[in-house]
């Protein structure tokens, strides 16, 4: 499972419950490997999910004071995905960690998206459950920072890929380009991750219920990327 000494000096919270820390780092597949009942990480990441969306939910509300509930909803929805969630988890090192079956390890679970993005998620239930909002709040503040740097600069989120065309058509009369990376789920509640690139470097990635809302998706992510690296306008 590896040192999680080392695990809780990067999440930069020290675990008075490290049997809680463990707990979030328990893939549900190592029950179908056990004959007796085994708690998994399931729970506490339905605990984290919430916590998630009420620190973000807040941060976008307090930062944003003139958008409205739509625009609000959106952006939340850029933060909170499987994608970034899962880049979060690798940042932090938590796939070296997480205690699977034999059958999900040889498979590649320790990289995989949705049980990384799972992991983020009940880490953070375990850090709520064990120390309370504060540090909760203050690990998901510390993670997101720099996409709310990103934010500098809100993209029309009414119609992020027309203003995506503008904006790149100002540079390169090339079009952007969306690629269905993945889909999952069953026919009546399908799931698509789409990516947009341009001029051979990707941009962005988003997820939808449609590949149109998951390019609308991408498009958001990939003008946020870009206005953030645009310099700072001088008074």
């Amino acid at each position: 499972m590896g040192d999680l000494k080392g695990l809780q000096e990067r999440l930069g919270y020290q675990f008075r419950d490290v049997a809680l820390l463990e707990l979030a780092l328990t893939h549900p597949s190592i029950a179908h490997e056990q004959e007796v009942v085994v708690a998994t990480n399931q729970r506490l990441e339905f605990l984290g999910d919430a916590v998630l969306g009420l620190v973000l939910t807040r941060e976008l509300y307090e930062k944003f004071p003139t958008l409205d509930e739509g625009p609000l909803t959106k952006a939340r929805a850029q933060l909170v995905n499987q994608a970034t969630l899962c880049e979060q988890a690798r940042s932090l090192g938590l796939g070296e960690h997480l205690i699977m079956s034999r059958g999900e390890l040889s498979s590649g679970g320790r990289d995989r998206a949705s049980s990384l993005a799972d992991a983020f998620e009940a880490v953070l239930g375990a850090m709520f459950m064990d120390g309370g909002y504060v540090p909760a709040c203050e690990f998901v503040l510390r993670c997101f920072r720099d996409s709310f740097d990103g934010f500098r600069i809100l993209p029309n989120l009414s119609n992020p890929k027309g203003e995506l065309q503008e904006f790149l058509q100002s540079r390169s009369p090339e079009p952007p380009r969306y690629t269905v990376t993945s889909s999952s789920g069953p026919d009546h509640d399908r799931r698509f991750e789409c990516a947009v690139s341009h001029d051979g470097r990707e941009l962005g990635r988003g997820n939808g219920k449609s590949k149109r809302e998951a390019e609308s998706a991408a498009a958001f992510a990939a003008l946020v990327q870009l206005k953030s690296e645009e310099p700072e306008r001088k008074e």
